[in-house]
């Protein structure tokens, strides 16, 4: 783990678009974060329906309607109504980044100047290719950034010409993951423990 520390902004630091820096740093996070999506009713069918998707996402309509046990129209009402309401996001690639040459899985936790309008932070880090997902968390810590880099090296090179470039970045701790643990199938298992507080059948989760 290292810590490194920027020299403190002054009174009058100002923000990359200009605008001074704000007293409430929280106030323009709605800006850059995306609004909580509504829960969604769902019934034992669409769980099923995630459930099959969870173990793969190619699957035609058709192969999803014997599945489940349902007709091929009612499963495309179903997949639009639940596109609609925000709960399927999309059907993306799994990328082993590590067979392309990005092994390196790094977390780096920002703290932000005091003042400082994080959502200018957010920002700029946003933009870096590098960075797979950002949070910001409770406690002494405002930013908790997870990024894939090539080696030590290319790890440098972020850290010295981009992150610690950053307007109002005032700390930064960086954690080198040893080891990343992911479990077999975290969606189907959730969605398995969906059903069962349902009162559904448990199902084996591949």
């Amino acid at each position: 783990m290292d810590s490194v520390s920027a020299p403190r902004a002054n009174s009058g630091s100002r923000t990359s678009s200009g605008a001074p820096a704000s007293s409430a740093p929280l106030a323009r996070l709605g800006e850059v974060a995306p609004p909580a999506t509504p829960k969604v009713e769902v019934d034992d069918f669409d769980l099923a329906l995630l459930r099959e998707l969870a173990s793969d996402a190619r699957q035609s309509q058709r192969s999803l309607a014997r599945a489940i046990e349902m007709s091929a129209p009612a499963v495309a009402d179903r997949l639009a109504r639940l596109e609609r309401g925000g709960v399927i996001r999309g059907y993306r690639v799994d990328i082993d980044w590590a067979a392309l040459g990005y092994p390196v899985v790094v977390y780096v936790a920002v703290t932000a100047s005091a003042g400082m309008d994080l959502s200018e932070i957010i920002k700029a880090i946003s933009s870096l290719p590098e960075v797979e997902d950002m949070s910001v968390v409770t406690g002494g810590l405002d930013l908790l950034a997870r990024f894939r880099v090539r080696d030590h090296a290319h790890l440098r090179e972020l850290l010295l010409t981009e992150i610690f470039t950053i307007n109002g970045v005032q700390r930064t701790e960086t954690f080198l993951s040893l080891a990343d643990v992911e479990p077999a199938n975290f969606t189907a298992s959730l969605l398995e423990q969906m059903r069962e507080r349902r009162g559904g059948p448990r199902t084996e989760v591949s």
